[in-house]
């Protein structure tokens, strides 16, 4: 076997494995089992060497920023590595044809042809180099073709990464009232028992979708999980966490109610948690000590009960909890080792503030708040 022909192949089996990646990445939407993948590769090998750098040039107190960076700069790199990779392709075939491309005053080397390659993928047209012969000719318009059709899905997977990405943190936005910063879930029972039984149903039910929709988009995108909250205190992980305690707390001591919601939302929470460690590759792993205390169960407990619902003895609400616990937090431990995103614990540290009650410029907001807190509770609303 001759040198051109170990050249065409080369260059044939790299265009071929960037266009099947990249099919997988961005058109298929649906997961993928091989073991190994290019883009999975890529971003678990920039990932880790990302985290080193940061850890390495700035503060601890401002790595959490630059983490955020990484999302779209990877993207990027990952369709700039794409692109060079069909040039290089298209080029190694340029190359195996003898003679094939005509160059006005310059010898007809692998440059030349990586440069006629570029500028074809690219459709410049510029004309100083063109190809020669049909099969040569060939080449050339499908290599146009591809560049075109490469153009076409980048701007058909961007608008639908963004809206994915902007429907997940609308969401968690919305969360930070209703299970304060970060969410909990000791503050989302003691926030929606106020309306009774029909609005913890309701917020389970809501959850249980964003559950869904977050599930198929990150299977669809995994670059998604990458994209971090607006707030440090806020995450993708944290919410999933904070609705999976609260689904596994009302399934192990809330006597009665909406306990069916609850286990279809757990269901629903914890199918998320699973397959997206798998997805990163990512084995459960236990965390170190105990996330709920029997002093933080006992006093949620004292919480709920006095807010009308009949909950089990703590006991035993520790006993049914333990067991549920053990079924999704080694997956979230492990995709919060491994994304960097901190899982929330089940009582929130004491005088925490939402983000929403917080200013950069002065505290006359927060002491308003303290003010309206003060007179709902004389009046018995707080």
């Amino acid at each position: 076997m001759n040198v051109a022909v170990v050249t065409a192949l080369l260059g044939a089996a790299i265009i071929i494995s960037v266009l099947w990646d990249g099919f997988e990445t961005m058109v298929l939407p649906r997961r993928v089992t091989r073991r190994f993948r290019f883009a999975r590769f890529f971003y678990r090998s920039t990932w880790s060497i990302w985290l080193k750098i940061v850890c390495v040039i700035f503060p601890e107190g401002r790595q959490e920023n630059y983490r955020s960076y990484f999302a779209p700069l990877s993207l990027l790199l990952l369709l700039s590595t794409w692109a060079v990779g069909l040039i290089t392709g298209f080029g190694l075939l340029y190359w195996a044809l003898a003679n094939s491309i005509s160059a006005p005053g310059a010898a007809a080397d692998f440059g030349t042809t990586l440069y006629m390659s570029g500028s074809t993928f690219f459709t410049l047209g510029y004309g100083d180099v063109t190809p020669l012969g049909w099969f040569a000719r060939t080449l050339a318009v499908m290599e146009s073709g591809t560049g075109f059709a490469f153009l076409a899905i980048l701007i058909g997977h961007l608008p639908g990464l963004s809206q994915s990405f902007a429907k997940r943190e609308t969401r968690i936005s919305l969360l930070d009232s209703r299970a304060g910063s970060p969410p909990t879930a000791s503050e989302i029972l003691r926030r929606q028992s106020r309306g009774g039984l029909e609005t913890i149903q309701q917020f389970l039910r809501d959850w249980e979708d964003w559950s869904a929709e977050l599930l198929e988009s990150h299977l669809s995108y995994p670059v998604l999980a990458y994209y971090r909250s607006q707030h440090e205190n806020q995450s993708w992980i944290a919410a999933l966490t904070a609705v999976l305690d609260t689904s596994a707390f009302i399934m192990a001591g809330l006597d009665g109610g909406c306990r069916q919601q609850a286990e279809q939302t757990f269901a629903m929470a914890r199918h998320a948690a699973v397959d997206l460690a798998l997805i990163f590759k990512t084995p459960p792993s236990p965390f170190e000590g105990d996330r709920l205390s029997i002093d933080d169960l006992s006093s949620l407990r004292e919480v709920l009960v006095e807010s009308g619902l009949h909950l089990l003895e703590a006991g035993e609400i520790a006993v049914r909890l333990d067991t549920l616990r053990q079924l999704y937090e080694p997956y979230l431990h492990s995709l919060s080792a491994y994304l960097r995103m901190a899982v929330p614990p089940w009582v929130p540290p004491p005088g925490r503030k939402d983000n929403w009650e917080t200013s950069a410029w002065d505290d006359t907001s927060s002491n308003s708040l303290d003010k309206y807190r003060k007179i709902n509770k004389h009046f018995g609303a707080g």
